[in-house]
């Protein structure tokens, strides 16, 4: 309608100055004309100002530079993203979580234990603020296209996690679902979504995959059942945690509270960490869970307290945040990290204490192994120890010492330099900084992604082909 009312002036407005041309000596038809001229520029750069844009993140398209294909980003109504940031206060994890584009309120307390001219890299970071991680990055990134037919994969920016964190207590599977079937109904609508029955669309979980595959409509049940939607069959998935027989999906790392700015920022933390004086063998840090049978955080924590050259740090006592302080100075100061389970398989601390140089001791072996495939070695006895955690209990923790001090301190340097290296590939640098040649976590996940949804268009053309050659 704006459209067509402008273009209704400007037919008035030519048929206006034809009529004052007529009126007017031959003498003035020089002026008329340049007036008309003027006109039209002023009206051109109107009717293109009120049509709306969506080019504030657009980058320019460098075809070498994203050999692997471009994204297009869809922009969803605010309901699926914008509005979730601005209700954060209902959320579980808080409006801290999702300041500063996911990265969270900015560091303190650091001084004494990172280099100072690295602090402005560091942000108490929320370990379920990857989606929103994700989405700034992806709006800036080189790869992405604002032409849907340029596209080999479509990013869907529907934040599922903040919205499930809103619902995940004393609320019923309504409202968990709710929001994901609101944007499953928009994108039904969508065609570049329905032509390929969405094989080339993805989404970033920020939660746990457990966190959105209840299976029945029972209000007692965990989560929502958005993986279990028919509409999402074919689209592909990241998360902190994935199901490790779902092929659609695949884990990416939990976010940690270092921010590199610079390919420079990364090298100085790497060899800041190289170098770093190490007094204890091992550390531990967490909270027991009373609630828990047997839980096996209480072995862990009785032990670390009780063993001398175990550094212990008991979040019970309200230490412990998204990279606080004293987890980085406990995991500086530690050969390895004892790491058990977390709400899953996997824990947000196994990340922190790899950032720190220290190398993580699991005892469950899906915590490591079928997980995180894109970012780490498929073998992680490279840079990782496992015990098993039946063995621990059978000996109350004593197990956890002789495994550790019989590893020779040439293979602990070994395993240390492996993390080392492996560093720019599980963190996430800050949006719209130039990291030269170094790929971090978004910037692998975002070209394998790419690579699978390939896979997965070419199965489904072979699939169609084969049903009408039948």
């Amino acid at each position: 309608m704006v459209f067509q009312r402008k273009l209704t002036k400007a037919i008035e407005l030519k048929y206006n100055m034809r009529s004052v041309k007529s009126q007017v000596p031959l003498n003035h038809c020089l002026w008329l004309i340049i007036t008309i001229f003027l006109q039209i520029i002023i009206l051109f750069f109107l009717l293109r100002s009120s049509q709306p844009s969506n080019t504030q993140h657009a980058v320019a398209l460098n075809p070498g530079d994203c050999q692997s294909g471009y994204v297009y980003v869809y922009d969803l109504p605010p309901a699926f993203n914008k509005e979730l940031i601005d209700q954060c206060h209902e959320s579980d994890r808080g409006c801290g979580a999702v300041s500063n584009g996911g990265f969270g309120t900015k560091a303190t307390g650091l001084e004494h234990i990172v280099p100072r001219n690295l602090t402005p890299a560091w942000y108490w970071t929320d370990m379920y603020s990857a989606e929103v991680i994700f989405h700034n990055r992806m709006l800036s990134h080189k790869c992405r296209t604002l032409d849907p037919e340029k596209a080999k994969g479509f990013y869907i920016p529907f934040y599922a996690g903040l919205d499930i964190g809103r619902f995940l207590f004393n609320y019923s599977a309504k409202d968990r679902d709710r929001k994901s079937e609101m944007l499953l109904d928009w994108l039904k609508e969508q065609p570049t979504f329905t032509r390929n029955k969405g094989v080339d669309h993805f989404i970033m979980l920020s939660r746990l995959t457990w966190d959105f595959r209840r299976l029945t409509d029972n209000d007692a049940d965990w989560g929502s059942k958005l993986l279990h939607m028919p509409l999402m069959r074919h689209v592909f998935r990241l998360s902190v945690e994935k199901h490790q027989n779902d092929n659609l999906e695949e884990s990416v790392p939990y976010p940690t509270a270092f921010h590199p700015r610079s390919e420079s920022d990364i090298l100085q933390w790497q060899n800041y960490i190289r170098s770093y004086k190490r007094t204890k063998l091992f550390s531990f840090v967490g909270a027991k869970r009373e609630k828990i049978k047997n839980d096996f955080r209480g072995v862990l924590m009785d032990y670390c307290k009780s063993e001398e050259d175990c550094w212990a740090v008991d979040c019970a006592t309200g230490i412990c945040s998204d990279g606080a302080p004293a987890i980085m100075e406990t995991f500086l100061g530690s050969d390895f990290c004892l790491q058990p389970r977390g709400d899953g398989l996997t824990r947000r601390s196994m990340f922190d204490c790899m950032l720190a140089g220290s190398i993580p001791v699991y005892f469950w072996k899906g915590t490591f192994k079928g997980q995180y495939e894109w970012h780490l070695p498929w073998m992680p006895e490279t840079y990782t120890v496992f015990i098993d955690n039946r063995d621990v209990r059978a000996t109350n923790g004593s197990l956890i010492l002789k495994v550790l001090e019989s590893i020779h301190k040439d293979k602990v340097k070994e395993m240390r330099e492996t993390l080392i290296n492996l560093l720019p590939k599980f963190v996430y640098a800050r949006s719209g900084e130039d990291l030269g040649n170094v790929k971090d976590a978004f910037d692998i996940s975002i070209n394998r992604v790419l690579k699978r949804l390939e896979i997965g268009r070419n199965q489904l053309l072979s699939q169609n082909q084969a049903y009408f050659e039948s």
